[in-house]
């Protein structure tokens, strides 16, 4: 009996070693982030300033997709989206802008919006979340960089607009986030957290120019 229960134990601790060990060796996709992200600081543009999204530029499917460098960035990236103008498809708010938490409990939360077209990038806690909101040509599951969760690979999210709010559905299930505007106000749902309340920003602040653990969720 003994025998038995140490047998079950020992498989009860073995699957989430063997998780965890397949989520940090599975490789990572190729990097096909456009090269102007890096090239300068992205934190000295204004980004009360936002783009006409009139048609006249390039559109979604014209920028490749950006990922997380390394464990997260070292310098705030420039906009993915730079020079798109594709127009935002049927049900879906603009929330494009920088934002910065209001809420006491996360009051150093900063998030960069950008949208175009179909694609939806939040930029924010040294990672690229680069989405895209419908399953026509694009893959709509990012794998995603966690710095604080060792780096690890992660495909947790597919996006989808829903009630005019974007909802990021975990491995295209439940929603786990929610992003809109209500009432004039930026809102973010998170599990544990409830609705957060953000205020739109022009310029990055210092302490979110570059990833800190310290901040992460």
């Amino acid at each position: 009996m003994l025998r038995k229960l140490l047998i079950a134990i020992s498989v009860l601790i073995s699957i989430p070693v063997l998780l965890f060990l397949t989520a940090w060796l599975y490789p990572r996709p190729v990097d096909t982030t456009p090269p102007w992200v890096f090239e300068s600081d992205g934190s000295e543009l204004n980004y009360c300033e936002l783009p006409v999204l009139d048609g006249s530029g390039l559109m979604a499917n014209d920028i490749p997709r950006a990922y997380t460098p390394g464990c997260g960035y070292t310098q705030y990236p420039q906009p993915i989206l730079l020079g798109c103008t594709e127009p935002l498809p049927e049900g879906a708010q603009d929330l494009r802008g920088l934002w910065q938490s209001v809420d006491p409990r996360l009051p150093d939360h900063v998030e960069r919006v950008e949208q175009c077209g179909d694609r939806v990038v939040v930029t924010a806690l040294g990672i690229i979340h680069d989405h895209t909101s419908t399953k026509a040509s694009f893959d709509v599951q990012p794998r995603d960089i966690g710095p604080w969760t060792f780096c690890m690979r992660t495909s947790h999210a597919t996006t989808v607009w829903e009630d005019d709010k974007l909802h990021f559905k975990a491995f295209g299930g439940p929603t786990v986030v929610k992003r809109y505007i209500e009432d004039g106000v930026y809102k973010w749902d998170y599990p544990n957290l409830g609705t957060i309340k953000m205020q739109r920003i022009c310029k990055v602040p210092e302490h979110a120019r570059s990833f800190d653990r310290g901040h992460a969720l």
